[in-house]
């Protein structure tokens, strides 16, 4: 199989099981998927393959500063969802996003600083993001145009990235491998449908989630140079499912509380269906 063969098939084939998946076993399974860098991962691997270890071990650590960017355009969002529709809320969040990148692609901090960095902005992005009990009842069905959007939009992704990464290099392909596609089609897709507080559970279960993909990238980050890539994948995968694992261990105590149902439901049922 070619590699452009491997990215038409791997990439949309992994986005529509993780969609289906989450829509068939509820929010225990669409908040595992969650943290899982659907799209990023398979950039990456692509990148090793096609560029080598070097430029995909820099590029990993670029894209997990990248992740930033991401909780930015999280935050940007769900501050304005309270006060405006979706296209301002959408148009402020992409705003904070490329003004991340901008800031980021000039950051020049090890990979342990980097580790710092990101799990402590993701903290404060937990802390700093609205809370929400209320439940929109009458959610919308699904648009028949939902997957098929996602799995295109995820492979246009992969295809451009790796496309033109040796005319970007490593850093900005990093970067840019992030980007909230999902983020921002189930953030619009659910304020449309069921008005700011669906849209601002779809973030938060982004912010969450993207835990377990930081998780992945320290590991990619870290032994792609010195191990093969199928054990330096498979530990990121391995190490990001595990890390989501832990995540919902934690949370089900909560989401079972009777006192906190309505909250919980929202947000397995709105936020927690895919990843960035």
């Amino acid at each position: 199989m070619s590699i452009l063969a491997a990215k038409l098939i791997l990439t949309p084939s992994l986005i529509a099981m993780a969609t289906l998946a989450a829509r068939r076993w509820g929010p225990i399974v669409g908040g595992l998927i969650a943290g899982m860098p659907l799209t990023s991962g398979p950039v990456s691997v692509f990148l090793a393959v096609e560029r080598g270890v070097t430029f995909a071990a820099a590029a990993a650590q670029a894209a997990l500063l990248g992740l930033i960017a991401v909780v930015a355009f999280c935050i940007g969002y769900d501050k304005t969802a309270h006060r405006a529709r979706w296209p301002a809320s959408c148009a402020v969040g992409f705003i904070c996003y490329f003004a991340a990148v901008l800031v980021l692609r000039n950051l020049s901090v090890g990979i342990y600083t980097s580790i710092l960095l990101v799990y402590s902005i993701i903290v404060a992005a937990m802390l700093l993001m609205s809370t929400t009990r209320k439940n929109a009842a009458n959610r919308a069905e699904r648009a028949l145009w939902d997957l098929p959007l996602r799995m295109i939009a995820a492979t246009g992704m992969v295809l451009l990235i790796t496309g033109i990464a040796d005319r970007i290099g490593p850093t900005w392909s990093g970067l840019l491998s992030p980007f909230p596609v999902f983020a921002s089609v189930m953030a619009v897709f659910s304020h449309r449908a069921s008005g700011a507080s669906a849209a601002i559970h779809v973030l938060r279960g982004v912010v969450t989630g993207s835990v377990a993909f930081a998780s992945f990238f320290v590991t990619v980050t870290l032994m792609l140079r010195n191990e093969s890539m199928l054990a330096t994948y498979s530990a990121g995968a391995f190490v990001a499912l595990l890390v989501s694992g832990m995540s919902l261990a934690r949370l089900l105590p909560a989401a079972n509380d009777p006192q906190n149902q309505t909250g919980s439901c929202s947000h397995g049922k709105s936020g927690s269906v895919d990843s960035i």
